[in-house]
């Protein structure tokens, strides 16, 4: 009798904290923007970099890091890269200027990179290892965990700052990176490392995708006046990435396997579209409650309570299912009935009916995070695991940022209802060509004609 081989649950633990760092830092800054502002006398266009700043290094970092991790493995990216967090969260404590908390955030961006790459590359290889084609038990609590910090954040960000001012939402990377450089250390497997590997490394590649993405999110984060040079530079950047990475013998994006990987493509193009609707709600919505709805911003802060409750609920009982393709549709079905009540809502709405539409916003963003992260598992090739985690991370990103513009462009200065409404039909939009592009693919099919056998063979 034979006993059978199981996933290494050591690896968890780490696999977790090192994929927290980015959630956490990007959500809590949400609550500091203002006392940052205070603190510095700096006006709302400065502190946004400290925003800014940390999307554009995670957005252009996490998909050359993880292209690392492929090459070199985890262990090495995920202990530099833990440890720059926490160097960073000791610069932003002692921060003498907002410019300097600027690159403490930029820093934090870059450290954070490893987490979520390094994680699907560890589950990929206990895969292979143990032989179980999936591990839907640990992708799930992977994606449950993020969401929940992500949700929290700015109730953690409030607490901090309020017991020890807007410093202490820096302090919280120093134990979460001793304890991640420790355990990482500990448990994650090593993998050596040859002589030629480093010349193999397409530098050259890696500037240029770099130069063209900075140059596209300088743009969209503003989009009007006289920035539409930034759109030369990245079309110039993206034609010369592309001829870089068609003649490359190893290039860093492998972009003739990736133009012929329609569904890890499509995947990439259903989360940019899932996360524009659902971070311009987060911070759309929320704006709106308080300004348009008028209400205080602990009551708004308790009407979000059920989205990030239902999406953890949801993630939870759905998550040992394989099933994509129909997740993701009762997820974007939701989203649409969700921006159709955005559409009705007013300043005399009953607070039940508000708490509705953030209980309508959590289902998706339970099941299609969930889902596309289980798509982007078994579409991706397994060799290049880590970095098409990481442009999975970078597609978000840019949904994020989008969603910034949207936010900007439709409520103003002043979150009123008409604007509001304007955005939710906007959102609506989005939300109907998502839910086609999902029942267009047929690809989604054929994951999930399993059911996962869970702790029965972990």
């Amino acid at each position: 009798m034979t006993t059978a081989v199981r996933f290494d649950r050591r690896l968890i633990a780490p696999m977790i904290l090192g994929s927290i760092l980015n959630p956490v830092n990007s959500s809590m800054m949400a609550v500091a923007l203002i006392p940052i502002g205070l603190a510095f006398g700096a006006p709302p266009a400065e502190t946004a970099w400290l925003v800014s700043g940390l999307y554009l290094a995670t957005a252009v970092g996490q998909p050359v890091v993880g292209r690392l991790i492929d090459i070199y493995g985890p262990r090495r990216l995920f202990l530099a890269g833990t440890g720059l967090a926490g160097i960073a969260g000791v610069l932003g404590m002692v921060a003498p200027s907002l410019w300097v908390l600027v690159v403490a955030r930029v820093l934090l961006g870059l450290g954070t990179c490893a987490g979520y790459p390094a994680a699907m590359y560890l589950i990929r290889r206990e895969s292979d290892r143990t032989g179980q084609q999936t591990q839907a038990w640990v992708l799930t609590m992977l994606s449950v965990c993020t969401q929940t910090i992500a949700v929290i954040g700015p109730t953690l960000g409030g607490l901090l700052i309020g017991a020890g001012g807007w410093h202490t939402i820096f302090s919280v990377n120093i134990p979460l990176s001793l304890a991640s450089i420790v355990l990482g250390a500990l448990y994650l497997p090593g993998t050596e490392v040859h002589k030629g590997q480093l010349k193999s490394i397409d530098f050259t590649g890696i500037a240029l995708f770099t130069a063209m993405l900075i140059t596209l999110l300088l743009f969209l984060m503003h989009p009007g006046g006289g920035d539409w040079y930034l759109l030369v530079l990245t079309a110039t950047a993206g034609t010369g990435f592309v001829i870089r990475e068609l003649g490359a013998p190893e290039p860093f994006l492998d972009l003739r396997v990736l133009a012929g990987n329609g569904p890890l493509l499509a995947t990439y193009g259903r989360t940019l579209l899932f996360y524009v609707v659902a971070y311009a709600f987060l911070y759309g919505y929320t704006q709106w409650l308080e300004e348009g709805r008028g209400l205080s911003a602990s009551v708004a802060g308790l009407l979000l309570l059920p989205l990030s409750g239902t999406s953890v609920l949801v993630a939870a009982l759905t998550g040992r299912r394989v099933e994509v393709r129909g997740k993701l549709v009762a997820g974007t079905i939701s989203l649409i009935v969700s921006c159709v009540l955005m559409t009705i809502v007013g300043a005399g709405t009953a607070l039940w009916l508000l708490a509705v539409v953030a209980v309508l916003m959590g289902i998706p963003q339970g099941l299609n995070n969930l889902a596309n992260q289980n798509a982007l598992y078994h579409q991706a090739d397994p060799a290049r695991i880590g970095s098409s985690a990481g442009l999975l991370r970078t597609f978000g990103y840019l949904g994020a940022i989008t969603a910034s513009v949207a936010n900007g462009g439709f409520l103003g200065a002043n979150a009123g209802t008409s604007g509001m409404h304007h955005l939710a039909v906007f959102l609506l939009v989005i939300a109907v060509v998502l839910l086609a592009a999902t029942l267009v693919d047929r690809s989604l099919k054929k994951y999930g004609k399993e059911e996962i056998r869970g702790s029965h063979h972990d």
